[in-house]
């Protein structure tokens, strides 16, 4: 006996009260603001995957975890930087598989006083992000308008697939205008190191003044390729977190050990 090909899901299996649900504008009180950035926490995302899609309805799956950077910026007191892949994966409400989301973020914690505890951290922080940055695919009750400059009103409202058809000249008419997605904040210089973490190249703030040669475009590309190949999206806010000072600014050798690092946790995968 030939076995029934099973069945296939897609958009419209997911229920009206869902579709509702997701169309709706997000709570401002769900909203934090953090560095004049708006954000939603990762326990909120959580919860509202929960409530859209039931429990047992969606999972997460981290498909990579690297340290970064490792760095004792003075005694007994660490920054460590790690970068986070994460898959989401939602069903339907019959348990059926209907769609899934890879993401990737980076997360620091910065002159922490126990190790063990800067490593926690930061790994929380990447898996964290990189889960909510998933989650914006299902929009705006999981912070998709956030990015039109921190709008709390819906920006999607409408889907030719679940709603009433649209005429799209109509429909562009009544959208927001789009704004750019915010910057990151600079980040506050690092104290300078006394001593440089085991297996790692601690970079005191002073290389902005000591070393050399100056920062040149052929070192900067060099460390760009290397963050690429390993998937480091948030490269500039990183290095900044890590060393106090921007990419551009940053002397040859700076870079080429931040380089270095991110190719050796690369290469540790």
């Amino acid at each position: 006996m030939t076995a029934l090909p099973a069945a296939r899901s897609g958009p419209a299996d997911l229920t009206p009260a869902q579709v509702k649900t997701l169309l709706a504008q997000i709570n401002p009180t769900r909203v934090q603001t953090l560095n004049g950035q708006s954000h939603v926490e990762a326990w909120d995302i959580r919860r509202w995957l929960n409530r859209v899609f039931g429990f047992g309805g969606w999972s997460d799956e981290t498909l990579e975890l690297a340290c970064v950077a490792q760095t004792e910026i003075k005694p007994g007191r660490w920054t460590v930087v790690y970068r986070a892949q994460v898959r989401l994966t939602i069903c339907t409400p019959d348990g059926r598989h209907l769609s899934s989301w890879d993401d990737a973020a980076a997360g620091a914690a910065q002159n922490q006083p126990r190790l063990g505890d800067a490593h926690d951290m930061a790994m929380k922080t990447a898996l964290s992000q990189a889960l909510k940055r998933c989650a914006t695919n299902l929009g705006d009750q999981f912070g998709l308008s956030l990015y039109n400059d921190g709008s709390r009103r819906a920006v999607i409202m409408w889907s030719a697939v679940h709603t009433p058809a649209k005429d799209p000249e109509t429909a562009a008419a009544q959208d927001e205008p789009v704004k750019p997605e915010t910057a990151p904040e600079p980040a506050a210089p690092v104290p300078t190191p006394s001593t440089a973490a085991s297996g790692t190249t601690a970079v005191a703030a002073t290389d902005r003044a000591t070393a050399s040669p100056a920062p040149d475009n052929a070192a900067e590309q060099r460390l760009r390729r290397a963050a690429a190949a390993a998937g480091l999206g948030a490269l500039d806010a990183e290095f900044e977190r890590v060393h106090g000072m921007p990419i551009g600014q940053a002397p040859v050798a700076v870079l080429d050990r931040f380089r270095q690092q991110i190719e050796a946790a690369g290469g540790a995968r």
